[in-house]
């Protein structure tokens, strides 16, 4: 059975609080197949390990809710443009998805049944219930295959584009909660920031990106101790910009 390409946690509401997960999901659809061993869809390049369980603590407080990707971003990288050709990756960390070598029509089908319904619905959902501030929440892998030698010493990561004045808040509050921050690290905003850029920037909503090192928030404890700071730190900066949530 298919499922709509988004969820939905807790009750978005005008003025709250809202995380937005485009990779927070390692399913694929059954009809779907993407030639990849089993064990692949367990590792980081299938998802954003962490971010389900940490949005589902988050939204156990009233102001915040969550809009949240169903698939693998193997079947479609939701955090694309659409035309991008990393919207429907054929490689990843070094790892070739050969059942992503599709015609120009196969993709086409992709894109429109899975990227375009979670843009147009967050779309919809944004102008029902505009947020004070949308927390982009994603993981980051401490290594990456292709990369051995690159070190990631990070603890979470904070991106942005053009619009900054919420990271720049929440970095100094990061470090004060005893966080090695990267800023624009382990990669920048400028270049991967998509999702952020259509439904974020360009309807001038405050948002902080962040990214979280995937063996900090592995087990329990680790996605509590993260829910627990975010929460925080989203409240701070909601006060220090005269934010209402």
């Amino acid at each position: 059975m298919s499922i709509d390409p988004f969820r939905i946690l807790g009750e978005p509401k005008r003025g709250g609080f809202l995380i937005i997960g485009d990779h927070a999901s390692n399913a694929v659809p059954d009809d779907v197949a993407l030639g990849l061993e089993a064990g692949c869809l367990d590792a980081h390049i299938a998802w954003d390990i962490g971010v389900d369980p940490v949005a589902r603590i988050l939204t156990q407080n009233v102001p915040f809710a969550a809009f949240l990707g169903s698939y693998s971003r193997l079947v479609v990288d939701l955090n694309r443009e659409e035309d991008e050709a990393g919207a429907v990756p054929r490689e990843s960390d070094g790892r070739q998805i050969s059942g992503n070598e599709l015609d120009a029509e196969q993709r086409e089908a992709r894109i429109a049944r899975y990227h375009r319904p979670y843009h147009d619905k967050l779309q919809t959902l944004l102008r029902a219930c505009r947020p004070a501030l949308i927390l982009s929440l994603h993981s980051f892998t401490p290594a990456l295959k292709t990369r051995p030698d690159e070190a990631r010493p990070w603890e979470v990561g904070v991106l942005y584009n053009a619009q900054e004045a919420a990271s720049k808040c929440a970095i100094p509050f990061l470090e004060g909660a005893g966080l090695n921050v990267g800023d624009q690290l382990p990669y920048s905003g400028k270049l991967l920031n998509a999702t952020m850029n259509r439904h974020a920037e360009a309807n001038d909503i405050p948002y902080i990106g962040i990214e979280m090192r995937q063996d900090l928030v592995s087990d329990a404890t680790g996605q509590a101790r993260f829910a627990h700071i975010l929460s925080e730190m989203c409240h701070f900066v909601s006060e220090q910009l005269g934010l209402s949530a």
